[in-house]
């Protein structure tokens, strides 16, 4: 069996850990589980991880059976791989309840809050050809725009498209929505996540959005 630098220890914690150990594996595991799968999109949901980290954590995780790849070269876990599911979100639901307090400004990439949440969008409640969303934060310059055309696209220049919904709030807030800490729809009654545009449209966006996989397990520790 292929191993990794050891802790020396006869011990199954220690070999997992040996494994899962190092930095960003444990993302990338993550990502597999909620439907990553090109090394492309591993990039960009995980800023500040170079492509050469990743290329040795893809190698040493396939070295170990954890994944493999298929014969168009997506990424997919192997059953040793699917079987860390219930790790990677008990590991979330300890953070939840231990470790997951407000969040700190170096967390708040507005970048990465729009590709998670762009790619947890349902196109099918969506009506077509086209349904745009611009999202403008208060509290950051950058603006925003998700295309729905049989998939969602994330556009960080104005598409020159007619506009269905904009959302505006503040990274935080749009985070701790995305998060699971309030449901959309409580957001925008509250006037936490301020939706402009058609009452229908709106509603449409509402029951697009897809909160984070690990979003119910944030609302199930969260105080009541």
């Amino acid at each position: 069996m292929w191993r990794m630098t050891t802790y020396g220890q006869y011990c199954p914690i220690s070999r997992a850990a040996e494994l899962l150990g190092d930095r960003w594996t444990i993302h990338i595991v993550r990502d597999l589980l909620t439907g990553t799968s090109r090394f492309n999109e591993f990039i960009s949901g995980n800023p500040g991880l170079s492509r050469a980290l990743l290329s040795r954590r893809l190698q040493q995780l396939k070295r170990a059976g954890v994944i493999e790849q298929d014969d168009e070269r997506a990424y997919r876990l192997t059953s040793s791989g699917r079987d860390l599911e219930p790790v990677v979100f008990g590991l979330a639901a300890w953070g939840a309840r231990w470790a997951f307090g407000e969040p700190e400004p170096d967390e708040l990439d507005p970048d990465l809050l729009l590709w998670w949440l762009h790619r947890r969008l349902d196109p099918n409640k969506l009506p077509g050809p086209r349904f745009t969303i611009h999202v403008h934060f208060t509290d950051h310059p950058k603006r925003y725009w998700i295309v729905v055309d049989h998939d969602a696209s994330l556009c960080l220049a104005d598409p020159r498209f007619d506009v269905d919904v904009t959302v505006r709030t503040d990274r935080s807030t749009l985070y701790r929505t995305y998060l699971g800490h309030v449901p959309l729809a409580q957001a925008h009654r509250s006037g936490q996540v301020e939706l402009t545009g058609s009452r229908q449209s709106v509603r449409l966006f509402i029951d697009a959005f897809k909160p984070s996989p690990v979003a119910s397990i944030v609302h199930a520790e969260a105080p009541q």
